[in-house]
């Protein structure tokens, strides 16, 4: 039964074919420890439970059924239970070291079985497999807390918002959901309704997420002491591209200090507006000077981003650029909004995808793309789902952030399916090393802003006139104001996420730990009674390493000089991107594939450029 099929059935279906995978991946394992091939049946137990854990994910943070999710959150347990017991079994590793070196995926392989602790002492094995089972649930706890949170406040005055907004509000709740919560702080005129709006968001999963988070770091910085390691830092930069918790401590001080100055020259604007400017203040204040200073009203380009609209333009770019083709497809989804299609190249599918663009309760609050299956070369075709919050009610209009948040949840699911022809599941789309997995995402961003790609589909929803050119270049003008406050606001979360994984949590004061690294990266002030760190959702997935952003949009912004030079809409510069950086997965190091693509190694001086432009 397909991943779709299982989403749109019952629990007891869900948990059955859960079961399966768990004994379809013991049968591999028990054939390589009796001397079968051990490199191939390795990746069949790999593939076997990470696409099952993979689809429990998308369940237990997309299905509208809440049986449904505990049902997934269960499985989801088990699954991990039987990766972490299998990635610390001697006989497999021994077994797989008995192959001849060579190969690329059977050296990383054996890496990850050493840093899992393969190697380790009985005793300690058994309490690295306690620890992991218990990480799964707390960082299951940590997202569900965030999930199920959405508080929301009456705001009698919303004065300055959209028509429409206002028109899809008519008992004047306004939720912590993004839809509702970026258009009020962009937009009303309320400084005493954005300041509620603010405050709640930023109470969101609290208290309760105050004691899971300190038991999700105590529980890894003991793991990472088990392993060997000074710190869940150490331990979890240890295999990416930068290599070590001081190596990410160093790039977050150079991006910072290269933003400093920018940075303060755009509070000195904002203080312009407001002499003290609150942190619930900042965007509206933003949007004044855009309209005041560069003559550009964000508003004024939302009639021309239309969700539908905005879908058919990506899909015909992308269908451009890469040479495929988008089919609507008949799996079955999960809710009724869901939509699923199929992608074609030469007429036959080459993977399948599923777009679950609106916001509903219990359902992941952010924009991601997730895996439902890793494809392989000659067997399984990839598929994946992204999972965003973009608005629904007709017109259901964007802001052009939300269009550029599109751009780049399409770009990782891109990677994902067209790296999904490799020899080796485990080495499948998006499984590259984690700091580099960003920057085609990132890239495809570029899109957003180029006026000849808009004018394709961004037409505007009264007159169906392509939106001018003009606008777009106001547009682009504009957001370069507050470009070092963003930049500064990234390092600020990027060294929350390091600081509470670098040193021993017993006796940590999270909520003081992030006012103080707040305080050192941003001008604004913290605010008592609010927690930020509490719903910052990366901190499970992404752990100690939210750096990554900014170092995959560093290699990002070098791999478009290639794109500026010989343009946009050509598809000859796209066609050899998507050969030698997409098509490989993770079957070489990173650094290789940006090599392979710009003909030298990736450098700063792009990014150094975007950052400095005026």
């Amino acid at each position: 039964m397909t991943a779709s099929r299982l989403l749109a059935g019952t629990p007891d279906q869900f948990i059955a074919a859960s079961q399966a995978a768990l004994r379809q991946a013991r049968e591999a394992v028990a054939r390589l420890k009796a001397g079968g091939a051990a490199l191939e049946l390795w990746d069949l137990a790999f593939a076997t439970l990470g696409d099952a854990s993979a689809r429990a994910s998308v369940a237990r943070n997309a299905h509208p059924d809440a049986a449904m999710r505990d049902a997934a959150e269960k499985c989801e347990q088990e699954l991990e239970a039987l990766n972490t017991e299998l990635s610390l079994d001697p006989e497999i590793y021994a077994a797989l070291a008995a192959v001849p070196a060579g190969d690329y995926y059977l050296e990383r392989t054996l890496r990850d079985f050493r840093r899992a602790g393969v190697d380790q002492d009985a005793a300690t094995r058994a309490r690295v497999r306690e620890l992991n089972e218990e990480l799964v649930k707390i960082g299951q706890e940590f997202s569900r807390n965030i999930c199920d949170d959405m508080p929301s406040i009456i705001a009698d005055d919303l004065s300055g918002l959209p028509a429409d907004y206002i028109r899809s509000h008519p008992e004047k709740r306004i939720t912590t959901d993004t839809p509702d919560y970026l258009p009020f702080m962009t937009y009303a005129r309320s400084s005493k309704a954005r300041e509620e709006l603010w405050r709640v968001y930023r109470q969101r999963a609290h208290p309760q997420n105050s004691a899971v988070l300190q038991r999700m770091l105590e529980k890894r910085y003991e793991l990472a002491r088990l392993l060997g390691y000074e710190s869940w830092a150490a331990y979890i930069t240890g295999d990416k591209m930068i290599g070590s918790a001081s190596a990410a401590r160093d790039f977050i001080e150079r991006i910072a200090t290269a933003s400093r100055e920018r940075a303060q020259r755009d509070y000195d604007q904002l203080r312009g507006e407001a002499p003290a400017v609150e942190p619930w203040d900042a965007e509206f204040a933003k949007e004044r000077i855009r309209a005041d200073q560069y003559a550009f009203d964000s508003q004024s380009v939302r009639p021309y981003f239309e969700v539908s609209r905005v879908q058919r333009g990506l899909f015909d770019l992308t269908a451009r650029l890469f040479g495929i083709e988008y089919r609507a497809s008949d799996a079955p989804v999960w809710h009724p909004a869901v939509t699923a299609w199929d992608l074609m190249e030469d007429g036959a599918c080459v993977g399948r995808f599923f777009l679950d663009l609106f916001p509903r309760e219990g359902k992941y609050k952010h924009a991601a793309q997730f895996t439902l299956a890793s494809g392989v070369a000659g067997g399984t075709l990839p598929e994946a789902a992204l999972l965003c919050n973009f608005p629904q009610v007709a017109p259901a209009l964007m802001e052009h952030t939300e269009v550029v948040t599109f751009f780049h949840e399409f770009g990782h699911l891109l990677h994902h399916l067209l790296g999904g022809r490799t020899r080796w599941a485990g080495l499948s789309g998006v499984r590259t090393e984690w700091d580099f997995v960003e920057a085609p995402s990132q890239m495809l961003e570029e899109w957003c802003w180029d006026a000849e790609v808009l004018a394709d589909f961004a037409l505007h929803i009264d007159s169906n006139e392509p939106i001018p050119a003009g606008l777009v270049a106001r547009m682009r003008a504009a957001d370069e104001f507050g470009k070092g406050l963003r930049v500064r606001q990234q390092m600020f979360y990027a060294a929350t996420s390091l600081s509470l994984h670098d040193r021993d949590p017993a006796g940590l004061d999270a909520t003081a730990l992030v006012a103080e690294l707040q305080a050192r990266y941003t001008p604004f002030r913290t605010v008592p009674g609010t927690y930020f760190h509490e719903s910052f959702g990366h901190l499970e997935g992404y752990s100690a390493i939210y750096y990554t952003y900014m170092w995959s949009l560093v290699i990002a912004k070098d791999l478009f000089t290639t794109f500026r030079r010989e343009g946009l809409l050509n598809p000859a510069p796209a066609r050899r991107y998507r050969k030698a950086v997409l098509e490989p997965g993770g079957s070489k190091k990173a650094a290789e594939l940006v090599s392979d693509f710009l003909g030298r190694p990736y450098d700063f001086s792009a990014f150094e450029q975007w950052l400095n432009a005026a």
